[in-house]
């Protein structure tokens, strides 16, 4: 590990003369759009990349998530995964347009998640600049279906599918630069719909509003006692409905997580929203459906895995001050299989999910540093010996 820290810091200036490569990766990324279910020509363009860097393997798995393997050194060594989602929350609709300048790229979706896949496109071609090897195969798997309704579908068929051990993992976000994901909460994102039939009858002397009914809903959701531990909270997201001012709406719907580090606090929770739920539908003799869209369970490594520490310290070196929070990104999917791994950001960037999303183009370089120091450290075993809790 020492050697590791020592040469970290010469990463970065070696990274630098690769920048016209990074951000044409992320660029030609960016044009194509991916919303959640449509990344199959995203998938096209990354393997494309991986060829004509001549990775050892190119290939897609049985759910269509394309795959580039570069061998290791060892036939011993399970493999290190480094992986980036494909879709983005921008609708195909939206002009895909990219603009560089010297020190930002803006366009929709370059940071959430243009930017971690441009890097995870550009990986092959910088190991060979900085000529590092490593004992393990590193698979470079860009992974549909993962944000929204997708429910992180992509990652857990890889997982399930991939037959032999696996040693770590690094999930690449574009942002934000001093991320250090390490655990997971347990999650449940729902919609809950409400539907006036406009067919009038006897059963409706005033005819409800579908805003108004999912406002009791939020009112009631409000009123939950939650507590501090196990923490949880349940975040109102979305909420939409109507036709028109001069008209009652007929129809609405709302988007809400349930979020808390005990899965059981979280089925708690949405037990009781669904019991509000029923209690307002024949209150108001009205249609009330709540579904589930996305959940993942609560997994974390330790704060003194080797993995989480090893990541710290290489972070410090670069000048980074570790950030953690609960991620429900592809990390809980690695944690709950049991498999160590961390989440971390590139760049610094602003207006996340808006159509002119803007990156920093200097902290990029920094950004792949650590996230070359973490796979060297994988490499060298820290992952080896320890388990996820």
């Amino acid at each position: 590990m020492k050697s590791l820290l020592k040469n970290i810091l010469s990463y970065e200036e070696k990274i630098r003369p690769l920048r016209e490569t990074i951000l044409a990766n992320i660029v030609l990324i960016g044009l194509i759009p991916a919303p959640t279910f449509n990344e199959t020509s995203r998938g096209d363009l990354l393997l494309e990349r991986l060829a004509q860097a001549q990775v050892d393997e190119c290939t897609r798995d049985e759910y269509q998530n394309p795959i580039g393997i570069i061998h290791g050194t060892s036939e011993h060594k399970p493999p290190i995964f480094l992986v980036s989602h494909l879709d983005t929350f921008i609708d195909k609709d939206i002009d895909h347009n990219f603009t560089i300048k010297k020190n930002a790229i803006s366009g929709p979706g370059v940071l959430d998640n243009s930017t971690g896949v441009g890097v995870l496109a550009s990986l092959p071609e910088i190991f060979k600049a900085l000529d590092l090897t490593f004992e393990s195969n590193i698979v470079l798997a860009g992974v549909i279906h993962s944000l929204g309704k997708g429910n992180l579908q992509g990652i857990r068929h890889l997982l399930e599918s991939w037959e032999s051990p696996i040693r770590g993992a690094v999930c690449i976000e574009g942002g934000e630069l001093g991320r250090l994901n390490y655990y997971s909460d347990g999650t449940k994102r729902c919609e809950i719909e409400c539907i006036i039939s406009t067919t009038e009858g006897w059963e409706h002397k005033f005819k409800p509003n579908a805003i108004l009914v999912l406002n009791d809903v939020i009112n009631k959701i409000l009123t939950l006692r939650l507590p501090q531990r196990p923490r949880a909270r349940v975040i109102i997201g979305k909420i939409s409905g109507g036709f028109k001012h001069g008209i009652i709406a007929y129809n609405s719907a709302l988007g809400f997580e349930i979020q808390s580090d005990s899965d059981e606090m979280v089925t708690s929770i949405y037990n009781k929203i669904a019991d509000i739920v029923d209690g307002l539908s024949h209150e108001y003799q009205v249609d009330i459906h709540l579904r589930t869209i996305s959940s993942v369970n609560a997994s974390t490594l330790r704060y003194d895995h080797p993995l989480v520490k090893s990541s710290v310290a290489i972070m410090k070196k670069l000048g980074l001050k570790p950030v953690s929070e609960a991620s429900g990104s592809e990390l809980s999917i690695f944690l709950s299989r049991k498999i160590p791994a961390v989440t971390l950001g590139v760049t610094h960037g602003e207006n996340y999910h808006l159509s002119d999303t803007r990156v920093e183009i200097e902290p990029m370089f920094k950004g792949i540093a650590q996230v070359l120091g973490v796979i060297k450290a994988i490499d060298s075993g820290v992952c080896d010996e320890e388990h996820v809790a």
